[in-house]
């Protein structure tokens, strides 16, 4: 049995996304299927667009969703049709190295998804009405009305949690905040700055003030990012727009002696390199943000070695979804995190590559794509 969906499809690295008719087919025995609500626009989504992530081709874009069980496999016991559930691109086998060493977010499944553009089986559900076959991104594809995907690729999401919400809390917030709770840890009192105010950066900020940082500082060059910045919780706030030494220079002012931490959520060298002169002898660099393929970063192997600076990565905010989402959504219910700040422009299906200029352009908060789904 298939059923027929709406989604935007990318036919080629730098291709528009074209909206088409496919087919969809029943989940497996592993597997369910989830009616989308809403489907945030991640900076990586926009890599794999331009090609400086691969992908397997045709594929439907979007990583970061949320939405309703319409039906389960027949070995489904973590969820059942009604239930409203957000989508981690990150699955949890629960049996390899890195989930039984605490690492989920390192699992071996995420790298079925990226061979293969297909689910834990390495198959694909979508194909177009003449049978070709269409693609997965990381497991998901959310930007369409329906998404297939694995059973441990779901998070039950708790009553009265908007879907916009629940939908970039699944990468955005879990990357962000989850890079301060898990990946740096306690620094109440410590000095932390964020290269990038996008989503991530933005949850980075979140995260700092729920741990008590001081100061915390945003970098960016858009304005209206760094009030948001502000409003969240940063204590200072700098615009990237002049000079790598003029930033400097004011990170300086703000802390004479360096950060604690520095971290960067964009994927930039250049600014991976700011962070890294900005750290406080024996602080620690964390990079969040992805780059082209075989992107690298140089560093001063003194300044390194002398001032035992540590350089770490983070994936995923080094999280463990089933346990992490859950968590960050009772603090945000709570109102002690807000997560509906970082919520921006509502955008149909038809309109994504307006929801992806705008990403690119700057825009702050969330672009938020709300398939118009059939009730069926």
């Amino acid at each position: 049995m298939t059923r027929r969906i709406r989604a935007a499809v990318l036919e080629r690295p730098g291709a528009a996304l074209a909206i088409e008719e496919l087919d969809l087919a029943d989940p497996a025995r592993d597997e369910v299927l989830v009616r989308i609500d809403a489907a945030g626009v991640c900076h990586s989504d926009y890599h794999y667009l331009t090609g400086d992530l691969p992908s397997r081709m045709p594929v439907v874009p979007g990583h970061e969703g949320a939405g309703e069980v319409v039906a389960v496999g027949s070995d489904v016991t973590a969820v059942r049709p009604g239930d409203m559930v957000g989508l981690m691109w990150r699955p949890r086998c629960g049996r390899c190295r890195y989930c039984l060493t605490g690492r989920p977010a390192l699992c071996q499944s995420g790298a079925i998804h990226a061979a293969s553009g297909g689910l834990q089986d390495g198959t694909t559900r979508l194909s177009r009405p003449d049978g070709t076959t269409v693609h997965h991104l990381m497991g998901v594809s959310c930007f369409a009305e329906y998404a297939i995907v694995s059973e441990r690729a779901v998070v039950p999401i708790p009553p009265g949690v908007p879907a916009d919400v629940a939908a970039i809390t699944g990468c955005a917030v879990i990357t962000g905040v989850g890079t301060v709770l898990n990946a740096i840890g306690p620094c109440a009192g410590q000095g932390l700055v964020v290269f990038g105010a996008g989503g991530v950066g933005l949850s980075v900020v979140m995260g700092a003030v729920l741990a008590g940082a001081y100061p915390i500082v945003a970098v960016d060059m858009v304005t209206e990012r760094l009030e948001a910045a502000t409003r969240l919780g940063a204590t200072h706030v700098v615009r990237a727009g002049s000079s790598s030494a003029e930033v400097a220079a004011e990170l300086a002012d703000i802390a004479p002696d360096g950060f604690d931490y520095a971290v960067e959520a964009i994927g930039r060298p250049a600014t991976l390199r700011q962070g890294f002169d900005a750290l406080r002898p024996g602080g620690t660099l964390v990079a969040i943000g992805l780059g082209p393929a075989g992107q690298e970063l140089s560093l001063p192997l003194n300044a390194l070695v002398q001032r035992e600076r540590r350089v770490v990565g983070s994936l995923y905010g080094s999280s463990n979804p089933q346990v992490d989402v859950p968590k960050l959504l009772s603090l945000y219910q709570a109102g002690r995190l807000p997560i509906d700040q970082l919520v921006g422009t509502h955008y149909p299906l038809d309109r994504i590559d307006d929801a992806v200029s705008d990403l690119i352009g700057g825009a702050v908060g969330r672009g938020i794509i709300v398939p118009a789904y059939s009730a069926s």
